[in-house]
């Protein structure tokens, strides 16, 4: 194998081992498979086309239109001609799939399921990975500044998953460390043998030179992949954020169906409560007027590591046909069971199901797995909410100020579990809830404190638009600024619960929504929120709302209510469909009073996605023009580089001698490069007599054009040899009859790579370099002069 097809077969390794960072990000992993078998493929198309030889930027356009159209087979193979040609369906459908892959990031915790959309973000991104790594270590043949898309693969794998494996470390810097042993190597046994001791034997004289300096090359890249792995195990870390915006606040849930890519409601809320569009997710009828306080409850957060609220581990189970009485709820308060049926729009994918608290029944098909402690229903196998109708029965509890008040302490386990805070909160959130609560007779009176503190007399301001924040402090910073949005307010207000020994956790979901002119109710994208659940024996986990202006305040949390509060009659509501009305969430538009009188007008979550389009519109077809007319230009720029440049070299010029001089070596440049367009490439070390007879003998002229060559060859040592170069005439018809005779003793074939793929078209790239390597010696030369001036003192 040569050296340049091992420099191949390397990058090509280097670029699916640095990929397996992305591994944790989706799920199932055999996508890698997929993309590494479509980079061999164009690995193999980059080789081919070396072999042939093409120009390099030629080999990268062959390659990269080979690449469009493995991904146009595998992603869009019934919108493409003949199943691999890409056409204006095609790129529609790309977009389509891409914007679809977006939302679902956006959407999803990770690992995110492999949705057609993720998995043309997936391996399109290593397909243009390999082809830059490509590009770089073996057709320009510079591997160490391959390593830069390789590092770019690998920090968004990072910085998405909140950081790497060590696994996946150790294979990305191994992937680029052979990359670079590899072209050393070839280097190496290009050079001829390095000294390095004499050879054992004669035929192991070559390769002793060549595997001594890569031997030790290899060594201090193990040296250094060991110190990389074991250093930073010595060094400081830093703490996620307590409202981590990786998604570190949600784990995965797995239980008997396996693992479970759930949404990560921390990820996703605060640009929920941002979006434009108010677009519906859900639409419900329930039995009971008061749908105020129905919120929707998505999952439970009870484990509190100073940095982060997060479920904690737990057992996920079939889901029962009943489920258990709720925890710490006794006969004396008052209850109403409660049915509602549900809706769920079609974009709307969540694996965690929504539902009012506490649920005792659940009437839904699919694959779901149900959470006894937080009394919730999740997803098994891909199981999400898009689209699903489900009906739930729970029960509407309407505790008294009294019960709360004269509620006796949580049992032990209870207290260890629900009151426990890391050390490294700050001794400013306990120092505040104390002072906030100071006079309190029991902790019903210290929870009331709290909401009231936040909601009504904390002077705290509600901003969607402040930052999640970091670290331990998070909370204490959040004191001391006073503004943030719902998660900011439960986190706060149940670490500080936990400080006054009171059991706390915060739950995610939804507030109740807009009534609709039907009866049924609509839940919005910024419906989406949090608050914090407090436990009290004798009534179990109890809503409170600190967030000003969000949701409603429990009525057994207002200081100016009755101790007795009599539960909502159950309304039924059952005689129409649960399913979404005709049109979105029209929170926004309808004012407060045609709310009261339900004469809002409904969208439903299906339409919610807009109008449908009849027909392209007009930005669509300008974005594909664009797009075709760009594509062409790409194809065809190197045939317009060369038209320009012969009609800059053949056109008018002066009548100095440095003109004459620029006139005539233009011609001669023409025509050796009309010869390197047909295959008979430049020799800069001939002289320009012994060229012309080159091109002669090896172009198969007709008469006149070898007396043209011969006339233009002695014109160029007139002018690089004569004092006083005198002007001849005629010379860019001699340069444009040797094209002619080139044209017409060509074949076919030949003649449109010359036209449409010019082998000279590489000197572009030439001149780029050769300028980029004047500007770094100019600024070189200014920068010596700027800090290293002569002193002048006189010695």
């Amino acid at each position: 194998m040569s050296g340049r097809a091992r420099l191949a077969l390397w990058a090509a390794a280097a670029t699916v081992m640095t990929s397996s960072a992305l591994l944790p990000l989706v799920s199932p992993e055999t996508w890698i498979f997929q993309a590494a078998f479509l980079l061999a493929v164009q690995t193999g198309v980059g080789a081919l086309t070396r072999r042939v030889p093409l120009a390099r930027p030629l080999t990268v356009a062959v390659q990269a239109l080979a690449t469009l159209m493995l991904l146009t087979l595998v992603f869009a193979r019934q919108q493409a001609l003949a199943g691999i040609v890409p056409g204006p369906e095609a790129f529609q459908h790309f977009s389509a799939l891409l914007q679809a892959g977006a939302d679902d990031i956006g959407r999803y915790s990770i690992p995110a399921p492999l949705s057609d959309g993720i998995r043309l973000m997936v391996i399109g991104g290593v397909l243009v990975i390999g082809l830059m790594v490509d590009t770089i270590a073996v057709t320009y043949r510079s591997a160490a500044p391959a390593g830069l898309p390789l590092l770019a693969l690998y920090s968004v794998a990072a910085g998405l998953n909140g950081g790497v494996g060590w696994l996946c470390f150790l294979l990305a810097a191994v992937g680029y460390l052979m990359l670079l042993l590899t072209e050393s190597r070839d280097r190496l046994s290009q050079w001829g043998r390095v000294f390095g001791g004499a050879a054992r034997t004669p035929g192991q004289e070559s390769a002793s030179g060549v595997v001594a300096p890569v031997r030790f090359g290899r060594r201090i890249g193990a040296v250094a992949v060991v110190a990389a792995l074991f250093v930073p195990l010595a060094l400081p870390g830093l703490d996620g954020g307590l409202l981590d915006g990786a998604g570190r606040g949600i784990g995965n849930g797995t239980g008997g169906g396996g693992t479970i890519a759930a949404v990560n409601p921390l990820v996703s809320l605060r640009d929920s409560l941002n979006v434009d569009e108010d677009r519906t997710v859900l639409t419900y009828r329930t039995d009971t007027a008061d749908t105020q306080n129905l919120y929707l409850r998505i999952v439970s957060l009870d484990d509190f590591d100073g940095t982060a609220w997060k479920p904690a581990q737990r057992h996920i189970v079939d889901v029962p046909k009943t489920f258990p009485a709720p925890v710490g709820l006794d006969g004396q308060v008052k209850r109403a069971a409660i049915r509602t049926r549900i809706a769920a729009a079609d974009w709307y994918a969540q694996d965690w199901l929504p539902m009012p608290y506490p649920a005792s029944k659940v009437d839904i098909k699919g694959s779901w797995r149900y959470e006894p402690v937080g009394r919730t229903l999740v997803g098994d196998h891909g199981q999400n909410t898009r689209g699903v109708r489900y009906e739930v029965t729970s029960l509407m509890v309407v505790p008294t100020a009294q019960q709360l008040a004269d509620a006796p302490e949580a049992s032990p386990a209870m207290r260890r579990e629900y009151t426990r805070v890391p050390r490294s909160l700050p001794s400013v959130v306990a120092k505040t809830a104390r002072k906030v609560t100071a006079g309190s007779a029991n902790h019903y009176e210290q929870a009331v404190k709290l909401q009231d503190y936040f909601a009504v007399s904390g002077d705290f301001r509600y901003n969607t638009q402040v930052q999640a924040g970091s670290g331990s402090a998070a909370i204490a910073n959040f004191l001391k600024e006073k503004e943030g949005f719902c998660v900011h307010f439960s986190f706060a207000m149940a670490s500080m619960a936990r400080t006054l020994g009171i059991p706390a956790r915060v739950a995610v979901g939804f507030t109740a929504g807009t009534p609709q002119a039907d009866g049924s109710m609509a839940v919005g994208l910024r419906d989406a929120h949090a608050w914090p659940e407090l436990y009290f024996e004798g009534v179990g986990w109890t809503r409170f709302e600190p967030t000003p202006s969000r949701g409603s305040v429990p009525s057994y949390t207002q200081t100016n209510t009755p101790g007795e509060v009599e539960s909502a009659a159950p309304k039924p509501t059952f005689s129409t469909s649960a399913a979404p009305s005709a049109e979105p969430s029209a929170s926004e538009s309808c004012s407060p009073q045609l709310r009261r009188l339900a004469a809002c007008p409904s969208q439903s979550a299906a339409a919610a996605l807009g109008p449908e389009d009849d027909g392209w519109p007009w930005t669509g077809i300008l974005a594909l023009t664009l797009a075709g007319l760009l594509h062409m230009g790409l194809l065809l720029s190197p045939m317009l580089w060369r038209m320009r440049v012969r009609a800059v070299r053949l056109g008018g010029h002066g009548r100095t001698e440095a003109d004459v001089a620029a006139y005539t070596l233009g011609a001669w440049s023409e025509v050796t490069d009309t010869a390197w367009d047909y295959g008979i490439g430049p020799t800069e070390s001939q002289t320009p007599r012994k060229a012309a007879e080159r091109i002669v003998r090896l172009g198969k002229l007709d008469p006149e054009a070898v007396a043209a060559v011969h006339r233009l060859a002695a014109a160029v040592e007139l002018v690089l040899y004569a004092p006083h170069p005198r002007p001849m005439v005629g010379l860019a018809n001699d340069a444009r009859r040797v094209g002619e005779s080139f044209r017409t003793s060509a074949s076919g074939p030949a003649r449109l790579r010359a036209l449409l793929l010019p082998r000279s078209a590489v000197r572009v790239i030439w001149m780029v370099s050769a300028a980029w390597a004047a500007l770094r010696t100019r600024l070189s030369v200014r920068r010596q002069a700027l800090f290293h001036r002569p002193s002048r003192q006189n010695g």
